[in-house]
């Protein structure tokens, strides 16, 4: 595969200089738009087009017209300070000193941490997000996964409907900001997740279509690239040379691939398993775990089976359905799709076989779905668990949060069983301390046209869900960002307070008991009562159980040391009492 890397300073004579490069296959001409004039470009091998500028380097603003058009940033630029429509700035981002000591961090027994820079803080930016990052220590999470950080167009938005993937935005501080927050998160002991989006491109700013074949059809969010079509092999290329950017240049320890299921790729070696061994051959050359963790609504295991055993390679996917069953036992909701998880049963088998829909009948497919795990050689780490995430708050009708109807004892329940699972735990930022404050779908595009069919894109959404107009607030208002912004008063208050010395306690419990991160399913076993709403989920000599009822519950538990357990919970020689809606951590 031959493919032009971009953004290498080269020496020309004694003066400082820059080769621009650019694939535009299907174009007569090209010119480098720089300093109020335009150099001709010189077309080359396989339709890259270059032109070697003395005096110009980082700090040079650039950009390209192709046939004697619009000026149009750099496909591949890695700095956008004017925002998405306006030429691209030269920058270097190089490997941090720090990486020299930095070991890495390896996703089996860890707790990642889900964030989104701009309502992280008041501040909303890379910044301010660093202020907060001992707040994680203290949590003890291992990892602190950051919602995609590619430029997009307008000044807020969740970050997936980036255009330029090699640019940082500039509303959270642009690249040098973030290579910073990178090395803020390394010298705590965190390793930094990055969420990265290779399915589609955003509604507005999306120029990549006019330099070359770079589209290939649409899918539901918008136009998705071409992977096995003619020009393709330069395409992945681009791909490819993304992850590399970010895991070296910016030393990010793992990157989380969104909706992969949307991927299309005929080829007889997929993207995402071409992805998996380039990734191993990168970490063997830095000498630090690397991993790819796949959003997937296939539930299909070849993602994360290894190349050897016919897979994809993949390190660990996020897995719905343990979700699904956590939210919907928890709350009671079966609608759209939770109809099929409402039972305690399938919360139970959920907690120790991944996939409830694993080649079995789906009612809001209409359809049978997924396949079986082989719980004998697939390891529980490979699968995330969570009680919330951006996806499952943001995309209910008013964003609200689970604290907005459970009680505190009914999260700490929630917590227990996400936080002592087989699985690896993923938290929601503000979960800890079960934040009230909402998480809503914004977006800051200017286009009055746009935004009005985002608006009514989302209550059409939503209305299919059973939600009315008056559910769900203007995603385009600037109020509905602002309203999402975590309160970092409430920790200090009750019942926050509690329920975040919960989630650290359990995670300390987790870090100091081999049995909670023994990731071997096969060795997991769930007693339940669906009448009492109770559950006892054993972890070699410790015993997990939970009460989701609204009334005490005796349960057959011989508890030795009660590790962990809100007050009022009774403890005799062969029976352990819980109050209504509760749980406790103990030892037999």
């Amino acid at each position: 595969m031959r493919h032009r890397p971009v953004g290498k300073v080269a020496a020309v004579t004694d003066e400082r200089a820059h080769e621009f490069a650019v694939w535009a296959p299907d174009r007569t001409s090209v010119g480098l738009v720089l300093d109020g004039r335009t150099e001709a470009m010189t077309a080359g091998e396989d339709g890259w087009w270059t032109v070697t500028v003395p005096g110009a380097g980082p700090g040079t603003d650039y950009a390209f017209s192709l046939d004697g058009g619009e000026p149009l940033p750099d496909p591949r630029s890695r700095w956008q300070p004017h925002g998405v429509h306006a030429p691209s700035r030269l920058v270097e981002v190089e490997p941090s000193p720090a990486d020299a000591v930095w070991t890495g961090r390896s996703l089996p027994g860890s707790v990642i941490y889900e964030m989104h820079v701009g309502t992280f803080t008041p501040g909303g930016t890379f910044a301010s997000a660093e202020e907060r990052l001992d707040h994680l220590v203290e949590l003890g999470v291992d990892f602190v996964e950051v919602l995609p950080v590619n430029a997009f167009d307008g000044t807020r938005g969740w970050g997936y409907d980036g255009v330029l993937w090699y640019a940082v935005t500039e509303n959270y501080g642009g690249p040098a900001a973030f290579r910073r927050f990178v090395d803020a998160c390394h010298a705590r002991g965190l390793g930094v997740v990055l969420d990265v989006v290779y399915n589609h491109l955003g509604p507005s700013g999306a120029y990549l279509d006019r330099f070359g074949p770079y589209f290939l059809g649409e899918n539901v969010w918008g136009p998705s690239l071409n992977l096995d079509g003619p020009g393709s092999d330069t395409v992945r290329a681009y791909i490819l040379d993304n992850v590399t950017m970010w895991l070296r240049d910016y030393g990010v320890d793992a990157l989380r691939l969104d909706a992969v299921h949307a991927l299309r790729d005929a080829r007889a070696t997929h993207l995402l398993e071409e992805m998996a061994q380039h990734v191993q051959t990168l970490s063997a050359h830095l000498r630090r775990p690397l991993t790819l963790i796949a959003e997937s609504d296939l539930n299909d295991p070849r993602l994360i089976t290894p190349r050897e055993a016919g897979g994809y390679g993949l390190d660990a996917q996020w897995c719905d359905d343990i979700h699904h069953a956590l939210h919907s036992s928890l709350t009671g909701e079966t609608q759209g799709y939770y109809v099929d998880f409402g039972s305690l049963d399938v919360l139970a088998g959920v907690l120790r076989h991944p996939f409830h829909h694993a080649g079995t009948w789906s009612t809001f497919r209409g359809r049978t779905h997924g396949r079986p795990v082989d719980v004998l050689t697939i390891p529980g780490h490979r699968f995330l668990a969570y009680l919330q995430d951006h996806d499952q708050v943001g995309n209910r009708a008013a964003g609200d949060r689970l604290a907005a109807s459970l009680s505190p004892g009914l999260l700490a329940c929630g917590a227990a069983l996400v936080l002592c699972s087989p699985y690896t735990p993923m938290l929601f930022m503000g979960e800890e301390w079960g934040a009230r404050t909402p998480w809503a779908f914004f977006v800051g595009f200017e286009d009055p046209e746009l935004q009005a069919a985002v608006r009514e894109g989302r209550r059409s959404e939503f209305a299919e869900h059973g939600w009315g107009a008056s559910d769900v607030p203007d995603p385009t208002a600037p109020s509905t960002f602002e309203d999402s912004r975590l309160d970092w008063s409430e920790p200090d208050r009750e019942p926050h307070a509690w329920l975040l010395a919960v989630h650290r306690d359990l995670i300390a419990l987790r870090r100091a008991h081999p049995e909670l991160t023994d990731p071997h399913l096969d060795r997991v076993h769930v007693d339940h009562d669906p009448g009492a709403r109770t559950l006892v989920v054993h972890r070699g000599t410790l015993r997990l159980a939970v009460n989701l009822g609204d009334g005490p519950a005796t349960l057959p538990v011989a508890a030795r040391e009660v590790l962990c357990a809100p007050s009022g919970v009774e403890t005799a020689p062969d029976t352990l009492t819980l109050p209504p809606e509760s749980f406790a951590l103990t030892r037999v």
